[in-house]
């Protein structure tokens, strides 16, 4: 029976005492197989870990960083400052060295643990100008090294330090937000922020023991940590931890997880990868396809099919959607989707698929879920009702529309500030606990929220139209010749479109029609099928909303090339920074 608890910390004695032969982390080997750690062998190294912490000088308000993504060691870290009464200060390695520095020099971080040997030498070449930081500590670096993550561990094994039970009210992390616009902000979330928001999480869904996920979120962001991380820890569940994005849906049949968190981004992949597959199948196959997910998407909105459409239904069940279930694993129950807007169009595919997906709203400065959908109670489109303890307030004043306006959140996930951020506080937290979101959307009557777009985002054409771009983008990506997109109109006369094509179905479509594509993105073949598939995904747009123009690049959007967050949001200003003259040049 999983028990109450008020601090990170809580959580870990909790669990690792209830739980203690369960299997928690699993991890893949050289040879591709997967060795799985209990949580009486986890709980073994994070006492361990927090005695060698103490003897490097960590102690109670210390912040510690960590540069790494997800891996068992991040974990033990994490629970290891939590019973310190440290604070944990997550950082990804796709960030750029300079944002590193900005990261540690900004909190005081006092030691810092690095995932590989080269971000240790980095950070090593750096403590002479961090006059904070005084120890470095590598996970990949040789276990007899001094500076050893393994090192640490060992020393700490000789000599124990009792956990410290911080109070809810201690800081927890400082979480530095993505940085689309200017330097990270570190948001300041307690303890108390992170266990509200993962026992109001955890009464929605019906997790056990039994739950195993393939975990490939950043634990860095809130989202991985919250709706992942803390909540499958409290179940007793197990998390196999993936290695590579592109080994993603290899890794989902080896795990076999029965619950999946994740963003738009995998589910769009989802969907494409399945429709690829479908359109090269005989004719009657495509039409019991999608005839099918046409019967399932009624169905699930409470219609009963006929005689035909369900026997079609059962049969293209048996033949077709089981075999891409078991693509995943086939024990997966449930997906939850969140960071971004998941298209209606794809919820009810992966839905029609056999899989319930859950779309939930939240922000790193509410800890971070907010809203969420959940058995039972789901609306596709929306991003669900509020989380018990948890109210939402829509004001119009941000947007002048009577319905549509800035949401506001109240309750006790809400950060407790940005650190050295006075200005930036005085502009988000209200004087009556709310927090200004910045983002828009709209209660239905039955109290579920759906998101229309980020105000700062919305640009207005010549003609005083506003434009949200990001859901229309998500729509556009639908198209399984379109990677990446981002719309461009403010002060324009109407939108264009820089477009990302998806190489490995150009290259396919170009063999079939014989087009040339060595010079594919000023090919006018190939802008006649990019421009043709925008206008067919964006049929549903309205007129001023669709693009006129495109301009292609073959350079994808990605964190090495700092065009997406680490959370894979579009850095719309480092974009336009190299595109933007191409993007002007569709007007003249």
């Amino acid at each position: 029976m999983t028990q109450s608890f008020s601090t990170l910390a809580e959580l870990f004695e909790n669990s690792v005492q209830e739980f203690a032969d369960n299997d928690l982390f699993g991890t893949k080997t050289a040879d591709g197989s997967w060795t799985w750690s209990s949580y009486r062998q986890f709980g073994d190294a994070v006492h361990q870990a927090r005695a060698g912490l103490a003897q490097r000088g960590i102690q109670a308000g210390d912040r510690v960083g960590v540069i790494s993504d997800n891996r068992e060691e991040w974990a033990i870290l994490a629970f290891a400052c939590y019973g310190l009464g440290a604070c944990l200060v997550p950082m990804y390695q796709a960030q750029l060295p300079e944002e590193w520095s900005f990261i540690i020099d900004d909190c005081q971080a006092k030691l810092v643990c690095c995932a590989t040997e080269a971000i240790h030498s980095k950070m090593q070449s750096l403590t002479a100008e961090l006059k904070s930081l005084e120890t470095v500590i590598g996970f990949d670096i040789a276990d007899d090294h001094q500076d050893s993550f393994h090192g640490l561990l060992a020393a700490g094994k000789e000599s124990p330090v009792a956990s410290k039970n911080p109070e809810p009210s201690d800081i927890a992390q400082f979480i530095y937000t993505s940085g689309t616009t200017g330097n990270p902000k570190g948001v300041k979330l307690s303890h108390s922020n992170f266990s509200n928001n993962v026992l109001a999480a955890s009464s929605r869904f019906d997790f056990g023991p039994g739950e195993r996920s393939l975990a490939f979120l950043p634990w860095a962001h809130s989202f991985g940590q919250t709706a992942e991380l803390y909540t499958l820890f409290y179940y007793g569940a197990a998390m196999a931890i993936n290695d590579e994005i592109p080994q993603l849906v290899g890794n989902l049949a080896d795990v076999k997880p029965t619950v999946l968190v994740a963003v738009p981004r995998i589910f769009n992949r989802i969907y494409d990868g399945v429709n690829k597959k479908i359109a090269d199948k005989p004719l009657p196959i495509r039409k019991l396809f999608h005839s099918a997910v046409e019967t399932a998407t009624r169905m699930d909105a409470g219609h009963r099919p006929g005689l035909l459409a369900g026997v079609g239904h059962k049969l293209a069940d048996r033949l077709i959607f089981s075999g891409v279930r078991e693509r995943f694993g086939g024990r997966l129950r449930f997906v939850v989707s969140g960071s971004a807007a998941l298209s209606t169009e794809v919820a009810q595919f992966i839905s029609a698929l056999g899989i319930e997906v859950y779309e939930g709203y939240g922000l790193t400065e509410t800890s971070p879920i907010v809203t969420a959908n959940y058995p039972g109670h789901r609306k596709l489109g929306s991003v669900g009702p509020t989380l018990p303890g948890v109210r939402v307030n829509i004001d119009p004043s941000a947007t002048g529309d009577a319905v549509n306006g800035e949401i506001i959140v109240y309750g006790p996930n809400v950060m407790q500030g940005y650190h050295h951020r006075d200005e930036e506080n005085a502009q988000v937290l209200m004087a009556d606990g709310g927090f200004r979101t910045g983002d828009m959307g709209y209660l239905d009557d039955d109290g579920y929220l759906f998101i229309t777009g980020r105000i700062k985002e919305q640009y207005k054409l010549e003609n005083g139209k506003y434009v949200v771009p990001s859901p229309l983008e998500e729509e556009l990506k639908l198209s399984p010749f379109i990677t990446n997109i981002m719309l461009f109109g403010a002060n324009r006369p109407h939108n264009v479109a820089l477009v990302v094509p998806d190489i490995a179905a150009l290259e396919a479509w170009a063999a079939s029609e014989k087009v040339d594509l060595s010079n594919a993105a000023k090919s006018d073949e190939v802008q006649k099928l990019l421009f043709g598939e925008l206008e067919k995904y964006s049929a549903s747009f309205k007129g001023y909303e669709r693009p006129r123009s495109i301009c292609i690049t073959l350079d994808d959007f990605t964190t090495e090339n700092n065009m997406l967050t680490p959370t894979m949001k579009l850095k719309r200003r480092t974009v336009l920074s190299v595109y933007q003259a191409q993007l002007e040049e569709l007007y003249d």
